[in-house]
């Protein structure tokens, strides 16, 4: 018996992958926002203290349209997951490379997040031993630390209620006192340069470079405290004001081209009421323009060019006159290339065709194969009114007209909606701190939603788009802020009653009381609403509104950011600055 064996000897596979798929770019282009001029205020007197508790006087909302109930049941529900490009002077929640990470403690619990017993001095001797470490964390791993960080590129955040920080890191339960923010990154600049940080922080502030303590200033004597190691020694100390206190001079600083070095920053609420913090640069050897109390008007200390957003952010807190914001030396090792000073070429502009009118003079085509010149004048049941040139009106049914031409019909005789705008809102209670009273921020959440209902007889089967656009007004300025922007599309039938029901997310309005007892609120209120109802021709057949000026500017509400202000003409401006009467 024979017996024979084939042995296959198995080949090992060996992936290759696909040649990589060329993917086109778009070039992208800077956008060019008109900035609104303000004038200067009147210099005033100034007065300084730690605030009591103002009570917040309730917000006067303007009548709500159409639908009275809203959306009824509250707004639970609407909690959705945290938006990281949201900009907060703490920084936002996505990183771009060259920013500073920050954390958030909360002295008041433990790494678990439980209760636990605290006090002022308890959390300054803490804080002092964690600088004299080294900054080393495990010095407060007993204490809760928030999961979420955030990413700063600035250091402004003047004269703000202390809840404002754990509520920019999620933490929105806890309350605004024996808190702490710890911040690291790299110092670095693409020549060589020597400066050196001015900084006020209330109650605390210190920062160290290369392992070494350049600047610690506080409000009272936390600073002396907690630092005593560290004394400034230029004369320009306490001298000039900067949110609700004078700031402190650091020592020198010398970079090399390109060469980073460690830096911290940290920044601490010990009682609650009224948190500062701001960190300003001084080149050695600039010569810088003098603000009203004759000191030098220092550029904010910044490791990139901030966004409108951010300098919307912190205008809104920070007095004209005590920083600049937008020039000054940028902490990077990298350069952007320069603009090109030559003007763009412009780009051909093509002329719109005027639309024709519904009633103008135009061929129509009938089932039968006849075509007649006529204009068309109105419709009557189901039957169109066409005027001939000589003057004699025909009615002829509908039907008998041609695909195109009853589309035509339909399209000219667009239907009428009522329209109606609800906003529903509710309260958040913000706790106030035990120790001393601050006038916490009033937050209201708004959820806006828009109704139409057709109100005219007739068919009509073609998709329509629908937007609204939710205004609010700048409760310390004159211009106005888009809140909320929705866009959906429906066609009128009889399944969905001809009428349509659509809302936007939450939005949050936050109001506050200057720090300065003058009874000055801050922030955002509702104002207006906008919405429109377009059709398959990019016209506009229906709208409703609470302000007329509203409609002129369609197009530009189109195109503007959310949470951006702006003018009456459309134009986007900057945040409404600060007030003080403390110099």
């Amino acid at each position: 018996m024979l017996v024979v064996f084939t042995v296959v000897k198995k080949e090992e596979k060996k992936f290759t992958p696909p040649k990589a798929v060329e993917r086109p770019k778009m070039k992208l282009r800077k956008p060019k926002v008109k900035v609104k001029k303000t004038s200067k205020p009147k210099p005033t007197t100034r007065i300084v203290t730690k605030v009591n508790r103002a009570s917040m006087p309730d917000i006067q909302l303007p009548e709500m349209s159409g639908m009275g109930e809203g959306l009824g049941g509250g707004i639970e529900g609407f909690d959705m997951m945290p938006d990281l490009s949201e900009v907060t002077i703490f920084g936002t929640g996505q990183s771009i490379g060259n920013d500073f990470v920050g954390t958030f403690y909360d002295f008041k619990r433990d790494r678990s997040g439980r209760d636990i017993p605290h006090s002022l001095d308890r959390a300054a001797q803490d804080i002092k031993e964690f600088v004299r470490s080294g900054w080393r964390a495990s010095k407060l791993s007993r204490y809760y630390r928030s999961p979420k960080n955030l990413y700063a590129t600035t250091f402004v955040m003047t004269a703000v209620p202390s809840s404002v920080a754990p509520w920019a890191f999620g933490e929105h339960d806890t309350i605004g006192y024996l808190w702490m923010v710890h911040y690291k990154g790299k110092l670095v600049h693409t020549e060589p340069i020597t400066f050196r940080f001015w900084g006020y922080g209330d109650d605390f502030m210190a920062v160290a470079v290369d392992g070494e303590l350049v600047l610690s200033t506080g409000w009272s004597d936390y600073a002396a405290r907690i630092t005593p190691q560290w004394q400034t020694s230029s004369p320009d100390s306490h001298k000039y004001w900067l949110g609700n206190g004078r700031a402190v001079v650091g020592d020198w600083i010398t970079l090399e081209p390109g060469t980073p070095l460690d830096m911290e920053i940290l920044a601490t609420e010990m009682p609650g009421g009224t948190f500062s913090a701001a960190l300003l640069v001084e080149v050695k050897g600039v010569e810088y323009e003098r603000n009203r109390q004759n000191g030098p008007l220092l550029p904010i200390f910044r490791t990139e060019q901030p966004s409108l957003d951010l300098i919307d952010a912190i205008y809104m807190d920070l007095a004209t006159g005590e920083a600049c914001v937008t020039n000054g030396p940028i902490f990077r090792d990298y350069e952007l290339p320069a603009m090109q000073a030559a003007q763009p070429e412009p780009e051909p502009t093509v002329e719109p065709p005027e639309p024709r009118p519904e009633n103008s003079l135009r061929t129509w085509n009938g089932t039968d194969g006849k075509t007649m010149e006529a204009k068309l004048l109105t419709v009557i049941g189901d039957k169109a009114v066409l005027e001939s040139p000589d003057g004699r009106q025909r009615k002829i049914p509908i039907d008998r007209f041609s695909a195109g031409d009853r589309k035509f019909i339909e399209l000219a005789n667009p239907p009428k909606f009522n329209i109606d705008f609800s906003k529903q809102s509710s309260q958040r209670i913000i706790k106030d701190s035990p120790i001393i009273s601050g006038s916490p921020p009033k937050v209201l959440d708004y959820v806006f939603s828009a109704r139409l209902a057709q109100t005219s007889a007739g068919v009509y089967n073609h998709e329509l788009k629908v937007e609204f656009f939710a205004i609010g007004e700048e409760t310390n300025g004159d211009n106005f802020i888009l809140l909320d922007r929705q866009e959906t599309h429906f066609t009128p039938t009889n399944e969905n009653g001809r009428s349509h029901t659509f809302r936007g997310n939450k939005v949050t309005l936050l109001q506050t009381f200057a720090y300065d007892r003058r009874g000055e609120i801050r922030g955002q209120k509702y104002g207006g609403y906008l919405v429109v109802v377009t059709d398959a021709r990019g016209r506009t057949i229906d709208h409703g509104t609470s302000n007329k000026w509203l409609l002129g500017m369609l197009d530009q509400l189109r195109e503007l950011p959310l949470k951006c202000h702006f003018d009456k003409t459309g134009t986007r401006v900057y945040a409404p600055r600060a007030k003080t009467i403390l110099y």
